[in-house]
């Protein structure tokens, strides 16, 4: 739901519950058709033994159906209560991760990245169910590019230019076009994608043996050195990340550059100290880490959500009392 938060657009609870309900929906399509393919080597696996279709609990005929009526009832519900863009990641979602994801899982150490792909895209889900593009517009692209960009007030102190004349302009300011920014969904994009690193990487190697025995092929198996350099590439990516792309993409104000950088800082420390020692204690630390880490972040995003005055959504002032003090002060 944190492209549905940090959307500069306004929604509604039914929106906001389709969303949340069709995403859930998605997903658990995915996982049921997943699960089918892999009941021999889910049996071969400690961690996985417990699951319904290996225990037997429920028939294989039963979790298609129910593979079938959520993947169905997912997209649709998407589409009527939010639009086919939407609907369609949904529907292309469970595609990826029932197909190719799953297919390469125990042939390429690539499913990683595949599946990666798959865990980012509910952002860019709830960012397009409140009617967010993916893409700019040709106007602002063309007639304000500089706007697309939002800069530190230190850096834009002269004038910028007029805001497109569309709903941008009655929900930006200060030449922050966050609708128009092509950075601030697939900034979200970025942040799921790369988080999804650490967080599985460091799981994957105090389980190995268990992917091992599976037959999986996964890095943590095949090259441990490089799993657990992946896994720390990847938490300074994410620190680049909050620093510079966030807050430029208009998303947050740039004061979430300086206070993401305390969680950032955690975690790079225990990814670093797994990447050079190794341990399954410090892999258990960094996914420790990565539990905390992503609701603290996009927290912290929510707070230091651009254009939002939190006194007055609390009711603590009112509104444009912040404009007249200014005007007071200038006279």
């Amino acid at each position: 739901m944190s492209g549905v938060a940090l959307s500069p657009i306004p929604t509604t609870v039914p929106v906001l519950l389709s969303t949340a309900l069709g995403t859930a929906l998605c997903s658990a399509s995915a996982n049921a058709l997943n699960q089918l393919q892999e009941v021999p080597y889910d049996a071969q696996m400690a961690r996985t033994r417990g699951r319904p279709l290996v225990r037997r609990a429920i028939s294989p005929a039963h979790a298609a159906a129910f593979a079938a009526a959520t993947g169905l009832a997912g997209p649709t519900l998407l589409w009527m209560m939010c639009n086919p863009t939407t609907a369609l990641l949904g529907a292309a979602n469970i595609a990826l991760y029932a197909g190719p994801y799953t297919y390469m899982k125990r042939r390429t150490i690539w499913n990683t990245w595949i599946g990666a792909i798959v865990g980012a895209v509910p952002p860019l889900m709830g960012w397009t169910a409140v009617g967010g593009t993916l893409l700019p517009s040709a106007a602002a692209t063309i007639h304000h590019p500089v706007s697309l960009l939002h800069f530190p007030s230190v850096l834009t102190a002269a004038a910028a230019a007029p805001a497109p004349d569309n709903i941008v302009a009655a929900i930006a300011s200060s030449g922050a076009v966050v609708l128009d920014n092509p950075l601030a969904p697939w900034v979200l994009f970025a942040l799921m994608f790369s988080w999804q690193f650490p967080h599985f990487n460091s799981l994957a190697h105090f389980v190995r043996s268990a992917y091992a025995q599976g037959g999986y092929r996964m890095l943590a198996v095949l090259d441990p050195r490089k799993n657990r350099l992946v896994a720390l590439r990847h938490v300074i990516l994410l620190t680049g990340i909050c620093s510079t792309l966030v807050p430029l993409s208009g998303l947050t104000t740039w004061s979430f550059a300086l206070t993401s950088l305390v969680p950032n800082a955690i975690w790079l420390r225990a990814a670093w100290r797994f990447n050079k020692f190794g341990s399954d204690a410090h892999a258990r630390t960094v996914f420790t880490h990565s539990l905390w880490w992503l609701p603290v972040v996009l927290g912290l995003m929510i707070f230091h959500k651009n254009n939002v005055d939190w006194l007055q959504w609390m009711g603590l002032r009112a509104a444009g009392e912040e404009d007249i003090e200014g005007t007071a002060v200038q006279k």
